[in-house]
């Protein structure tokens, strides 16, 4: 497997040199909201120490970032009044991946409505409007 890269965009996102709308922040994780969402309020949940994915988290690294998973994913429910959750998370660019810093994608979902295509940038100012809805969910 290939070694961590520390320049991945998630890290830069960590120490602050990629600009991110962040919705919730603890010592070990961090989560904000993904530019190109496929569903309103879909963010993403990371862990603040190096990891590529699953296959190289060590149990404290996914048990913190699963914590937070879970209160997100409550969250996001309340917050858009969805009918449930689609949590993704992909492993390795055979599997999926794209950002090699493990993470989560959290994304709110209703009976009867599709996901929207990948790769489509979003709107700033909606995607801002929903992390504070998101926000507001977690008080």
């Amino acid at each position: 497997m290939t070694a961590y890269d520390p320049d991945n965009i998630f890290a830069k996102i960590l120490r602050g040199e990629i600009p991110s709308t962040r919705v919730y922040e603890d010592d070990e994780t961090l989560a904000f909201m993904d530019i190109m969402p496929r569903s309103d309020g879909h963010l993403l949940v990371i862990p603040k120490t190096p990891c590529r994915n699953l296959l190289d988290a060590s149990p404290e690294q996914l048990a913190s970032v699963m914590t937070t998973v879970q209160k997100l994913a409550r969250a996001v429910v309340k917050a858009f009044d969805a009918d449930g959750v689609t949590v993704q998370q992909f492993n390795e660019a055979a599997g999926g991946q794209e950002v090699f810093h493990l993470h989560f994608h959290i994304l709110p979902r209703y009976e009867g409505v599709s996901v929207r295509p990948p790769g489509n940038m979003g709107d700033f100012d909606l995607i801002a409007e929903h992390a504070e809805k998101i926000k507001g969910a977690l008080g």
